[in-house]
């Protein structure tokens, strides 16, 4: 079973840690190092069964490879999750445990931010490897990634609407987001800045009432109801797998457009989608604003240079949209076609060079 899963996207390794001192049971899954060491963040998340976490590293290890394909960077694709549980508790000796299991693959996967994990969590990862990404910016880090893959996200969103719409503007555009966390937050700023009515859905009353209260304006509708509401553009910011033949018939927005990862359940989906005549925004395309921010770290991270590159995004969105017009192509094989010729052209430079060598 778990060597198909590894055989249908091509992964490279898929690795488990377990330290029952302090109840952590992690997974870690690198899916390709052509373009450079897997770099993911880890998901602190609870799942049904152990089977539904590792797919879910599998995915979103994918989705890191092609993301990380579209906007120039030298790495490859890897993400870990952390199996959440009635008697599991985030702790400095947790995150340090979890730190040397990182370090202990020698630089083959580096680790950031995720879902439920923080700077904090990083910072404790960090005192026992140095591949970690994502450190307190007093530290020379780059900090929380969130604002950077919000920004990536609206210039998505941007985009979306010059296609659609003929100007990039959101001034009037109705905004059904889904999901009020870190990334939703900083996107509803930005949008509600630039014009933009809000609709918004959260499944923990906690951080919906503080969404409200921050976004008083915003319209509040229950989690069942998000995907039929009438809005211009659906913004998926929570989990993904959620567009799928049941959901897609639903949907009312002509943009889809926001920073869930793995959006679509399953590749044709996308062309569901295109069917319908909804514009989706390939989510591995416009949410790599915090992978571009983390990356940058090695380099010498500052905000400008940060900001600089993740407004590429607008453009990069603008091409596949014409990629896949032009081809009679979803705009999710779109982004895969661009993704995948510079992961093969640079696999097949490397053959070349050994060939040379060893000849």
């Amino acid at each position: 079973m778990i060597f198909e899963h590894l055989d249908k996207y091509g992964h490279e390794e898929l690795l488990f840690y377990a330290d029952p001192s302090c109840n952590l049971k992690a997974i870690v899954a690198i899916h390709d190092t052509t373009l450079g060491p897997a770099l993911g963040g880890t998901r602190f998340w609870t799942y049904e069964k152990e089977e539904d976490a590792i797919t879910d590293a599998l995915r979103l290890a994918r989705g890191m490879t092609y993301k990380a394909s579209l906007a120039g960077l030298h790495l490859g694709g890897g993400k870990a999750v952390i199996l959440n549980g009635p008697n599991v508790k985030k702790s400095e000796q947790f995150f340090r445990s979890y730190g040397r299991f990182i370090h202990s693959l020698g630089g083959r996967y580096i680790t950031a931010e995720d879902v439920n994990t923080c700077v904090q969590d990083i910072d404790y990862i960090a005192c026992e490897t140095k591949y970690v990404a994502g450190r307190p910016t007093e530290l020379g880090g780059a900090g929380n990634p969130a604002p950077y893959t919000a920004l990536g996200v609206f210039r998505g969103i941007e985009a979306s609407c010059m296609k659609v719409y003929g100007s990039r503007s959101v001034a009037g555009k109705t905004v059904a987001l889904q999901g009020t966390g870190q990334v939703g937050t900083f996107l509803a700023e930005l949008l509600e800045r630039g014009g933009a009515q809000l609709i918004f859905t959260e499944i923990n009353d906690e951080h919906a009432q503080r969404f409200k209260e921050k976004f008083p304006r915003a319209q509040f509708v229950s989690p069942d109801k998000i995907l039929g509401v009438q809005c211009d553009i659906f913004a998926p910011c929570a989990l993904g797998a959620i567009l799928d033949e049941k959901s897609i018939p639903q949907i009312k927005a002509r943009i889809i457009a926001g920073a869930a990862n793995n959006q679509l359940k399953e590749q044709q989906h996308g062309d569901l989608l295109t069917k319908r005549g909804i514009l989706y925004a390939p989510d591995y395309l416009i949410n790599a604003g915090g992978l571009i921010s983390v990356s940058l770290e090695a380099t010498g991270w500052s905000d400008e240079l940060t900001r600089k590159k993740v407004e590429m995004i607008y453009t990069q969105s603008l091409n596949i949209f014409d990629l896949a017009q032009k081809r009679e192509i979803s705009t999710a094989k779109a982004a895969d076609i661009l993704a995948e010729e510079r992961i093969r052209g640079m696999r097949e430079a490397r053959t070349v060079s050994l060939k040379r060598w060893w000849s």
